[in-house]
């Protein structure tokens, strides 16, 4: 598997040059069906367009493709890119994130188990330091260490939908309308 340092050393730049935040670099997939998976926000609203993500594409691609002709290539097999915005039920991966989301459920798996239990699920009180406070839900609010977190993600739920409404529902609700009226008469005459 590659090294995800280096590759986020590579990429995080990249990023920032078009005023994202890196959330998250991640290399799954195994042998079979390899794909790098990069997912960058703009701090002001926590989200990416289509747009911004093809351009994030084509910068790390560039960077890639570019040590890859110097024999400098990251990712030794042939793999997939996939660059995207973390989306609605997004991982917290940076201290920030618990800070941001305070007040918003998560599942967090642990990497062992504390109290008899491997899955905390319930509100994000927040983070301390590197305590991580999340008020268990059916028990009782418990801080974990962010190395003792393997993974993390919100829970969607209609308070975090609320709070996390698209850039813009422009065109939405647009739609081509067709004269079905016409087509259905047009072999009975």
């Amino acid at each position: 598997m590659a090294d995800i340092a280096l590759l986020t050393a590579l990429i995080e730049p990249e990023a920032k040059a078009l005023g994202f935040d890196l959330v998250r670099v991640k290399m799954f997939g195994g042998k079979s069906d390899p794909t790098l998976q990069i997912m960058a926000e703009r701090p002001d609203t926590g989200q990416l367009t289509i747009d911004d993500c093809a351009d994030l594409s084509r910068r790390i691609s560039d960077v890639l493709d570019a040590l890859e002709a110097e024999g400098k290539d990251p990712i030794e097999d042939a793999y997939r890119l996939e660059v995207s915005s973390p989306g609605i039920d997004r991982p917290l991966t940076r201290p920030q994130d618990y800070v941001n989301w305070a007040g918003h459920e998560a599942k967090v798996t642990l990497v062992e188990k504390i109290d008899n239990r491997k899955i905390l699920t319930g509100d994000l009180v927040g983070i301390e330091g590197d305590q991580v406070t999340i008020d268990v839900r059916g028990y009782r609010p418990m801080t974990v260490g962010l190395d003792q977190i393997h993974d993390a993600k919100l829970t969607i739920t209609d308070r975090l939908l609320a709070a996390t409404a698209p850039l813009s529902s422009e065109g939405a609700d647009e739609f081509e309308e067709t004269d079905d009226t016409d087509a259905s008469n047009e072999g009975q005459q």
